[in-house]
């Protein structure tokens, strides 16, 4: 675990920040009761290493952090769970294995996300549950207390965390049965779940209760088609890998007690796999219900070792193996060699691993520009684009103008008319200059920066001073061709 750890470390002081890593930086920056996107214990944990203007390679130590406890988390369960077992602790070794070759467990290892620690808030609260479930439960005040603040906790790391206190309510109601809702101590620890999320309450009744109305139409998504489920679940197949769904032989053969836990698992899962087909859902948005699965793919795993099958495990983990190390290589080598480099400046060829390359050398840019230019703000078309240069171009502030509600329009509002800003666009994203009745009177190029990583052209950032904000809502236009 601590090897794995030392390599999250190694790669997340080589490597950019990615959009989503940069957004939750910025919540540190500006302390709040919470953000437009999410609930703000993203921010909150990182808010000490902001303030001492830690650099990138010790922040990125943090996520590191949660998923050691996280695995750590899941070794404990596994042995506890499968106490008095001679296999246990061979299960909770492999419990530990199939968690460490999920690939994109790894990235959220590098890269702290809302779901880095939800994954480890999941772990501590199956824990709690088991305890619930346990008869002398009942008679205890302490254990429902502490499961009010992992609720809270976990509410206040991800909204989706809704889903993982439904699953926990199954549990616990199939094993105590309705005489649980009559316990003072249950609606103790459920007054205390509701003191944490109160902040997310409040910030949210001063904005118009615009997070909740985000998420509910970010939740619906699009026409629902059978093709994004499928799509999804092979997705889900490939970012995890197969040894987890060990799981299945493992939950077939444990105790019957144990086995409503997997409700952590299977609840969450089903409605995000529902949700994908408005294809809204995100493959990393189901690491904590994976995680959730892990115990029982330890305890299948274990099994499997001691037949003739166990070659099985052995070539899967192989292939496992492999496949995390072929993704976390392309991310140090910005996807050298499967992705070749290209010379083209505004539609260079698609690379999904060119955005954690050269953002930091743009901010730096925009810094100097800007103030050359006697420009105190910078403007993009695209939210995404914001990110980085949010964190990067620091103390200037990044006006997104595009139409729609964003977590930049709450921090600096819209930009105001007459008004000038550095325009910054990037290649793989590029936009035409937003110049007309609806835009700025006029837009200069100043500057086309290359990015090259490894000797490889990745990327090119577009500088333009622009003049006479019209105060409009210009709809963002794509641009294929460059400019001459």
């Amino acid at each position: 675990m601590l090897a794995v750890l030392v390599l999250h470390a190694v790669l997340g002081a080589a490597i950019g920040l990615s959009v989503d890593e940069a957004h939750y930086l910025l919540y540190a920056a500006h302390p709040a009761l919470s953000y437009f996107d999410h609930p703000p214990l993203v921010g909150w944990v990182q808010m000490p290493l902001v303030a001492l203007d830690a650099p990138v390679a010790l922040l990125r130590l943090v996520p590191g952090v949660f998923w050691l406890l996280t695995v750590w988390g899941v070794h404990r369960l596994t042995l506890r769970l499968f106490a008095g077992q001679a296999l246990a602790p061979r299960a909770a070794l492999a419990a530990v294995l199939a968690l460490a070759l999920a690939p994109l467990l790894h990235v959220l290892g590098i890269g702290l996300l809302p779901d880095t620690l939800l994954m480890a808030l999941t772990v501590a609260l199956m824990h709690q549950t088991w305890t619930l479930m346990q008869p002398g439960a009942m008679t205890r005040a302490a254990p429902w207390w502490v499961m009010g603040v992992l609720l809270g906790l976990a509410g206040l790391a991800k909204y989706t965390a809704a889903f993982t206190a439904l699953a926990i309510a199954v549990c616990v109601l199939g094993a105590q049965g309705i005489r649980v809702l009559r316990l003072p101590a249950l609606w103790g620890g459920m007054a205390i779940a509701g003191l944490l999320i109160a902040p997310v309450l409040i910030w949210n009744s001063r904005n118009e209760w615009i997070s909740f109305t985000y998420q509910i139409a970010h939740g619906k998504g699009s026409a629902w088609q059978l093709s994004h489920v499928l799509r999804f679940v092979l997705m889900q197949l490939l970012v995890f890998g197969p040894l987890l769904l060990f799981a299945l032989p493992g939950w077939r053969t444990a105790s019957p007690a144990l086995r409503p836990l997997a409700w952590l698992f299977a609840i969450p899962f089903a409605i995000f796999t529902y949700m994908s087909g408005g294809g809204t859902a995100l493959p990393h948005w189901t690491a904590p219900s994976w995680v959730a699965l892990a115990p029982f793919a330890g305890w299948g795993l274990a099994q499997l070792w001691r037949g003739t099958a166990r070659w099985w495990s052995v070539s899967f983990a192989a292939l496992q193996m492999l496949v995390c190390t072929g993704l976390l290589g392309l991310m140090l080598s910005a996807g050298w060699p499967a992705v070749k480099g290209s010379d083209a400046a505004v539609a260079p060829q698609p690379n999904p691993f060119a955005d954690l390359h050269g953002w930091d050398v743009a901010g730096a840019r925009a810094q100097t520009l800007a103030a050359q230019q006697g420009l105190a703000r910078v403007a993009v078309q695209n939210w995404t684009l914001g990110s980085r240069l949010g964190w990067y171009a620091r103390p200037l502030p990044v006006f997104v103008l595009e139409n729609g509600d964003s977590q930049f329009k709450l921090w600096v509002g819209d930009l105001p008319a007459g008004e000038g800003a550095l325009l910054v666009d990037w290649s793989h994203m590029a936009y035409e200059p937003p110049v007309g009745a609806h835009g700025f009177a006029s837009c200069t190029l100043l500057e086309n920066l290359p990015v090259q990583h490894w000797g490889m052209p990745l990327a090119s950032f577009r500088f333009y001073n622009c003049r006479g904000w019209s105060g409009g809502t210009p709809q963002p236009r794509l641009t294929l061709a460059p400019d001459s």
